[in-house]
């Protein structure tokens, strides 16, 4: 199906800004990704007429909140593929890496023992590990951007305790083999944690058929609302991981003398939860159903494909990530210019892109580039968006030049 471009953007209502006097083109969807009026709505429905604590009263608007809440774990179990009591809710992809790390490899761990990564790792599967008491190794990074996987199936030993690795990689947007991987990895007896905070409106996930262990992933990469994720993992291992925040919700019994733990996913929930996050996320989901994730998917192989080729065709601009298969990231660097030059110039042009690391920091070391300009492509994106991108990106070549 042909994806109506005019009809999206409509529901975007912050593309209607304008930046310096320009139309915005907004290209920094790894960053964050805007919001469509269902999930605006959606969210300031529930405060207006839904909100209320959940699980703690038997008031007509707790029962309206408890039934929206849990409802959207089932909404978000049925769209990745999995058991509503396998879904924890978290506050991002961060938070739910940092449980994994606390709760579940920390006390197993002994001296030496190794988290299997790649050179294409976000910080926030570097540091939790490291944070746990494991030590990090990483498989190298092809020229292309794309995973040595013979190097990655050779680093697997007798110490490695989990892999950790990230399905669709933020800076460079390659597309890491994870069903192979994790198949060779559990048939060395090692468990995976796939980092999905990129995949999740790009690929069709089906948590159960990918035999994962751990999947984290966060709300506001797929058109939801900031400060809400969700962790994946299976039963038995949040039958018998720990649970590492205490408080309200996460108890079965209370005494000064010892407590007992609710049954999961709630052990791992203390507090109040972020009722309005959980249910934005569902209402985002709902909106990815409705436009379809196959004619999303497809919209954007078009749109990288175009970018690919329009970027190739501009001297002293180099893009670092070449992997076949790869989404709509495209990390710059520019001749004689820093990609913080650089990103100022784009948005006088009114095009938002992000610079720096990207939380990548050892990925552009093995590529010795400090930083970059890196634009990102969404579902509202277009052929326009990408030729103001190249327009904005001769423009500063002239004024850097």
């Amino acid at each position: 199906m042909s994806l109506d471009l005019a009809s999206i953007r409509a529901q975007f209502p912050i593309l209607a800004e304008t930046v310096h006097g320009k139309r915005l083109a907004y290209l920094d969807n790894a960053a964050t990704t805007q919001k469509p009026l269902a999930v605006l709505d959606r969210i300031d429905r529930y405060y207006r007429h839904e909100n209320a604590n959940v699980h703690r009263a038997v008031h007509l608007l707790a029962e309206r909140a408890t039934k929206a809440y849990e409802g959207a774990r089932d909404r978000i179990a049925s769209f990745v593929g999995a058991d509503r009591e396998e879904i924890v809710f978290t506050r991002g992809t961060t938070e739910a890496i940092n449980l994994v790390a606390r709760s579940y490899l920390q006390p197993m761990l002994q001296p030496g023992d190794e988290v299997l990564l790649t050179g294409m790792e976000h910080h926030s599967n570097i540091v939790p590990w490291q944070l746990a008491g494991a030590k990090t190794v990483a498989a190298p990074v092809r020229d292309d951007g794309s995973l040595d996987l013979d190097a990655w199936r050779a680093m697997l030993n007798p110490r490695t305790r989990l892999v950790a690795v990230v399905q669709v990689s933020n800076a460079l947007g390659t597309v890491n083999p994870v069903a192979e991987m994790i198949e060779i990895a559990h048939a060395a007896g090692v468990p995976v944690l796939v980092d999905g905070a990129q995949s999740l409106a790009h690929l069709k996930l089906d948590l159960h058929a990918l035999d994962v262990d751990f999947f984290t992933t966060s709300a506001h990469k797929a058109f939801g609302p900031t400060g809400f994720g969700m962790l994946y993992a299976k039963r038995e291992h949040l039958e018998a991981m720990p649970p590492w925040h205490g408080g309200g919700d996460m108890i079965e019994t209370v005494a000064f003398e010892g407590s007992t733990w609710n049954e999961i996913p709630y052990k791992f929930e203390a507090g109040t939860p972020d009722m309005a996050g959980a249910i934005g996320f569902a209402a985002a989901l709902d909106w990815i159903d409705g436009v379809g994730l196959d004619t999303l998917i497809a919209h954007e192989v078009d749109l990288t494909a175009y970018a690919t080729e329009q970027l190739a065709g501009l001297p002293g601009i180099r893009v670092i990530g070449t992997a076949p298969g790869k989404v709509g990231v495209f990390s710059m660097v520019m001749d004689g210019a820093h990609p913080h030059d650089l990103g100022t110039l784009l948005s006088e042009s009114g095009v938002a892109v992000r610079t720096g690391h990207h939380c990548t920091m050892p990925l552009w070391q093995r590529f010795g580039v400090p930083a970059t300009a890196r634009a990102s492509l969404a579902v509202y994106n277009g052929h326009d968006d990408i030729d103001q991108l190249v327009s904005g990106l001769k423009t500063a070549q002239r004024l850097l030049g």
